[in-house]
């Protein structure tokens, strides 16, 4: 009797406390978002830098819940979280599907509406985490020597093979608010859990004893079990067999800070789309990840390019129906996704490289060095296929390449892209491509805002006391990016907040509308790696925007200088651009404050006026919408660039040179 009026008491008080803490916690953000609309209220310009974001939701490109359900409404009680997992456990056998409904799962951008399988997977995949740190609480409390508690035995029926799909095709990362609720629910059970056992055995006495002998015991068996004291951080599910129909036990992994370290691999076959990863190591040693999504007897292939802080996944992130890379391939193409030095894992052939070291580079490296070994790679391997598939190109000459290569490249990546095309024609060597579609490329930046303005003066004038200071810019620790990471998540769940950091990161780039903040929840920011600015890669914009020129990079003196490029002044790629025998697609964006559409304009009227076949075309986009935002019109337009290209191998690459070397001979011969 006295039991049960303690366990009363314990689970009243229990759950008061729970409560207060969690209306607490939801005053205190309540209150932050709202001070934030307050302050968004009153900045300037807000309206057009949330236009394309809607309804300050600031959703990132990979969805996903923003609260698990027993969070959400204000409900304060635990009682509805084990309503919903009660609920959820009684309809599991409802949930068992084949893959071929999960149609709904792609992350596309789109709105598909959840099904109640999905809705029922995202609450067990919150039953999941709490019931797999509540274990390893009560585990280390627990009076018995039962190695296989109940409720893991029970939780077998919760988690599917769909939970795992759609874990994998969905954002399902904690921010700090989630992980302060979870963490103050889950502490709450524990205290509880000490206090409820330690009652238990003062009110009956008679069950210390034997409490504490097989408390010894099964310590006893764990640590002979396990010598190394290291504890499975593991859940027991079960998976149906491929060929055997009798549920399989199979071991998933916890991942504790839940943050979200997708690859471009898992996005690409997360959709059912081939993918391949090509090691390339360039002539100074760094190794760089080349993706593909190939179709290996295509005769046709096509290489993307990403800028500044961006990697490939930028290429694939708006799924199937908004991504470059996708819509390429589904046209036939053969798809090559480029990455850039400059990964905070700094890979390279020497692991011992030291940081400043390996930060020690500028766009030259990546206009030499990393875009001709990640091209000259794509030759090998399409040279070596078609070969295989097709013998008669045996026959074939250099002139004659087999495959039709075009690139498309955003920002950095348009003028390290120019500036290959111009030294491989200068080195006498073929670049090997048929056409460029440049979106918003880098080169000029004379136009540009006051912060940017600022930023160039300081790089330049400090250049050799920062140069020493800070070998590269990118977040150095991983408890930062994690941070960040989850950070980026609260943003997207408190719309105020999320609207005010928008529009504030806005101001600082000259009111460019782009999802600045959907950028940073993509899972290439994520706490194990990320991409980062090297220094000089910094120092190199800041003298292209000084000398108002787009030069290769300026090492401070004639001496330096002679040695690299023979002239005491830096190469001048603007004057040269009559190398440029291919066609060339530039595209700028109305709303684009980073790089604005008159210093695209720029790269035309040089073009233009050195004979390039050229095209200049806006849009109504700012500067991350060419890769991180869905709009079927630039999509449309950069795959009728492509298929301007003859997919014929007897189509000669270079027209304009074969077309010059014809006039020539009917020069010679009249």
């Amino acid at each position: 009797m006295m039991q049960r009026l303690v366990d009363h008491v314990l689970a009243i008080t229990k759950e008061s406390v729970k409560a207060f803490t969690y209306e607490s916690l939801n005053n205190i953000v309540r209150l932050i978002n709202g001070i934030s609309a307050l302050l968004l209220a009153c900045l300037p310009g807000k309206a057009n830098i949330l236009e394309g974001i809607h309804g300050w939701e600031l959703r990132p490109t990979f969805r996903g819940p923003r609260f698990p359900r027993w969070m959400e409404n204000g409900v304060s009680s635990f009682n509805q979280f084990v309503h919903d997992f009660s609920m959820d456990s009684d309809n599991s056998s409802l949930e068992y599907s084949s893959e071929d409904d999960d149609s709904e799962i792609y992350s596309d951008g789109l709105e598909y509406p959840p099904t109640p399988a999905s809705q029922s997977s995202r609450t067990s995949e919150a039953v999941n985490l709490f019931r797999l740190v509540y274990y390893g609480v009560s585990k280390a409390m627990s009076f018995t020597t039962n190695k296989r508690p109940p409720h893991l035995r029970a939780h077998k029926r919760v988690l599917s093979l769909k939970d795992h799909i759609i874990h994998r095709a969905t954002d399902r990362r904690r921010g700090v608010v989630e992980d302060l609720h979870l963490g103050i629910e889950l502490s709450i059970e524990a205290v509880f859990d000490v206090v409820h056992k330690a009652a238990h055995l003062l009110l009956s006495p008679s069950e210390a004893f034997g409490a504490l002998v097989r408390l010894f015991s099964s310590h006893e068996s764990a640590v002979k079990g396990d010598p190394d004291g290291e504890e499975d951080a593991s859940i027991y599910t079960d998976t149906l067999g491929e060929n055997d129909p009798k549920p399989k036990e199979r071991t998933v992994k916890y991942q504790p800070l839940n943050t979200d370290a997708r690859t471009c691999q898992d996005v690409i076959t997360d959709l059912g789309y081939p993918y391949e990863a090509i090691r390339v190591i360039t002539s100074d040693g760094y190794i760089l990840l080349l993706e593909r999504i190939p179709r290996r007897d295509s005769r046709k292939a096509v290489y993307l390019q990403h800028g500044v802080l961006d990697s490939s996944m930028g290429w694939v992130s708006n799924g199937i129906v908004g991504s470059p890379a996708f819509a390429a391939y589904d046209q036939g193409y053969d798809v090559f996704l480029g990455n850039f030095r400059g990964l905070v894992s700094r890979e390279h052939v020497n692991k011992n490289i030291s940081s400043r070291q390996y930060w020690r580079y500028s766009i030259n490296e990546h206009g030499t060095e990393d875009i001709p070994a990640m091209i000259e790679k794509i030759h090998e391997v399409k040279i070596a296929e078609l070969r295989l598939t097709k013998p008669d190109i045996e026959e074939e000459t250099d002139d004659d390449q087999p495959y039709k290569l075009c690139a498309i490249c955003h920002s950095l990546g348009g003028a390290a892209v120019l500036m290959y095309v111009i030294t491989r024609r200068i080195e006498g060597k073929p670049h090997r491509l048929s056409r460029l579609v440049l979106l918003s490329p880098a080169g000029f930046h004379e136009d540009s805002n006051m912060v940017f303005s600022v930023a160039e003066l300081l790089l330049v004038l400090l250049a050799p006391v920062l140069s020493l200071l800070v070998p590269a810019f990118y977040i150095p620790t991983r408890f930062f990016r994690m941070l960040v990471n989850k950070l980026a998540r609260d943003l997207h769940n408190l719309p105020a907040v999320g609207g005010l950091v928008q529009t504030l990161m806005s101001y600082v780039v000259g009111g460019d509308s782009s999802n600045w903040v959907g950028v940073l929840g993509l899972p290439h920011y994520n706490m194990n790696d990320m991409p980062g600015v090297a220094f000089r890669v910094a120092l190199h914009l800041s003298q292209m925007k000084r000398t108002g020129k787009f030069i290769m990079f300026d090492y401070g003196s004639t001496s330096a200088n002679m040695e690299v490029y023979g002239s005491p002044v830096p190469l001048d790629l603007g004057e040269r651009y009559e190398l440029i025998d291919i066609p060339v697609n530039l595209v700028a964006g109305q709303k684009d404050k980073v790089i604005r559409p008159s210093m695209v304009k720029r790269h035309y009227k040089l073009m233009k006026g050195a004979r390039v076949d050229v095209s200049y075309n806006e849009f109504e986009y700012a500067h991350l919408d060419f890769t991180f935002s869905h709009h079927e019109e630039l999509l449309s337009f950069v795959m009728s660039c492509l298929l301007l290209v003859d997919p014929n191998p007897k189509h000669q690459v270079n027209q304009r040179g074969v077309r010059s070397r014809r006039k020539g001979q009917v020069a010679t011969s009249g």
